[in-house]
């Protein structure tokens, strides 16, 4: 079994719990809006992240706000944030493993948001989605089917 305990106190500079919940949100509204698989690529930082998704065209302005509205309407839902420890075939079942590298052990960690959200993760969470504050988009930028968006969360 991973010790994320003493990688999270070796990363807690980094960590920042509230903004790691929001991009587990922002990940599933993406899927959920776009029909596109999670950020295959984020860093979660404490004043401001960023998650790259790959689309086949730009989101309108408006898809985004409503990306915006919708994060933000799961984080006052209130949701726990629970953890489960699985075999990594009972995980297979419920999440994406295809992150996980090959040396990866045999148990993987399931963080849930309610029922929003799964997802295989060894970082800080929240333990309740009103915790987070509130999500903003700051920017997004789309170039050759990727598109970043930078966001933050603020009290």
């Amino acid at each position: 079994m991973i010790d994320t305990t003493t990688l999270n106190k070796a990363n807690k500079e980094y960590t920042n719990p509230a903004m790691h919940t929001a991009e587990h949100i922002l990940n599933q509204t993406m899927v959920r809006t776009f029909g596109c698989g999670r950020s295959r690529n984020a860093h979660i930082e404490r004043k401001k992240s960023k998650c790259d998704y790959f689309l086949p065209e730009e989101p309108t302005a408006e898809q985004l706000a409503e990306v915006e509205r919708k994060v933000n309407e799961v984080i006052n839902l209130h949701l726990p944030v629970t953890i489960d420890f699985l075999t990594r075939d009972e995980a297979a079942g419920i999440v994406d493993l295809s992150k996980l590298p090959d040396h990866a052990s045999e148990t993987t960690r399931i963080v849930r948001v309610g029922d929003y959200d799964a997802c295989a993760c060894i970082g800080d969470h929240v333990s309740n989605t009103s915790e987070i504050g509130t999500f903003q988009l700051l920017n997004c930028d789309y170039e050759a089917g990727r598109l970043r968006v930078r966001f933050k969360v603020a009290d």
